[in-house]
């Protein structure tokens, strides 16, 4: 129970700061600075009980990995969206009645911008919290957080910069977006997820992943 809570937690406070941030704040450099911040920040304090994941499509990508039971994947998820959607209602109490614009993305620059960034983060997450060469490393929440701020500032005005299903709930609810775009976080962050962890798969053969079992969360705790 106690690494679903931490999911939960993880993912309300990194929708919390996107819906803040999107909302009623001043425009320029602070939402991307913010949000890479608070993702690197919650990474940092739950990566040694849930493995931080706060993103289905981490989820799915650390399933395949083989660092994560079966058993896991939907709880995780649940807490995941419960933690976005409990932030999105959130966000719309403290910023009540700041106007609100939808994102009107054109579909094929958005599914590309989406599967670029996706494939980046996951590649990172698998890369600096659960290849052998980098087992017991500090920096894995700079390196995750400064990659989400990176996607934030290149592709945020062509696709939103969400790479998370979670965060494309809460930004469905926070009107940031139209529930009918949401297809498109799904099939890019989801699809993009699988192929980096095919990729992690490939290029890190099983003696050089590190020998965690199953149960155990991907971060270990930094040294």
């Amino acid at each position: 129970m106690n690494k679903y809570i931490a999911e939960f937690i993880g993912t309300f406070f990194l929708v919390f700061t996107i819906g803040c941030t999107g909302i009623g704040a001043p425009t320029g450099v602070i939402a991307p600075l913010a949000i890479g911040a608070a993702l690197m920040v919650m990474v940092y304090a739950g990566g040694h009980i849930s493995g931080a994941h706060y993103n289905p499509a981490v989820t799915l990508a650390i399933l395949i990995r083989g660092k994560l039971n079966v058993t896991d994947v939907v709880p995780y998820i649940l807490a995941q969206l419960a933690g976005a959607g409990l932030a999105a209602f959130t966000v719309k109490f403290l910023r009540a009645g700041i106007a609100v614009t939808a994102m009107a993305p054109k579909i094929g620059p958005a599914l590309l911008a989406e599967v670029l960034f996706t494939f980046a983060l996951v590649y990172v997450v698998l890369n600096t919290a659960t290849a052998e060469g980098t087992s017991g490393n500090s920096f894995y929440g700079l390196a995750i957080g400064m990659t989400v701020t990176a996607g934030a500032f290149t592709v945020g005005d062509i696709s939103g910069g969400v790479f998370n299903p979670a965060v494309a709930v809460g930004i469905s609810i926070l009107r940031l977006s139209h529930w009918s775009n949401i297809w498109i976080y799904l099939v890019a962050n989801f699809g993009a997820a699988i192929i980096a962890a095919i990729v992690f798969n490939i290029i890190n053969p099983p003696a050089q992943r590190t020998p965690i079992a199953t149960d155990e969360p991907p971060y270990e705790t930094p040294r």
